[in-house]
């Protein structure tokens, strides 16, 4: 399967998946792909990033990668340290610490992309952080 980005005559853009290239020739060929929004069916092909995958793993420079990591893995020592784990309760916790004034502790937890969306519309900073796995420095 390969997915094109596709833009119509009329500048719509739009992506849709083929079999292979020759499938897609063959359809456009005979006026069967047409616009999503307009229906035209004078549409390209527009620009697009390629999909490659190896079999082998990619080498990125080791030494900007294990220092990401070893950064990474302090602050979650730091964290789990010095800030109290909440899981799943986490936007319900930290709406109480928010709305309460008066409490004021540190806490971790888990939430979804809808529910840190949420929070951050309500007024409340979250930020998060990719957690890599603990490991011996």
């Amino acid at each position: 399967m390969i997915k094109y980005n596709l833009k119509c005559k009329n500048k719509h853009e739009f992506e849709s998946w083929f079999s292979d290239s020759k499938e897609f020739e063959k359809l456009l060929k005979k006026k069967l792909i047409e616009c999503l929004f307009c229906k035209t069916k004078l549409v390209k092909k527009s620009i697009m990033s390629p999909r490659i995958s190896h079999r082998k793993k990619i080498n990125f420079p080791n030494k900007e990668i294990n220092k990401m990591k070893n950064d990474l893995a302090k602050l979650r020592k730091f964290v789990e340290k010095n800030f109290k784990y909440v899981g799943e309760n986490f936007p319900r916790e930290v709406r109480k610490i928010y709305y309460d004034k008066k409490r004021n502790k540190n806490i971790y937890g888990i939430t979804t992309p809808k529910e840190t969306q949420e929070l951050k519309e309500e007024g409340i900073d979250v930020v998060s952080i990719p957690w890599v796995n603990n490991r011996e420095n």
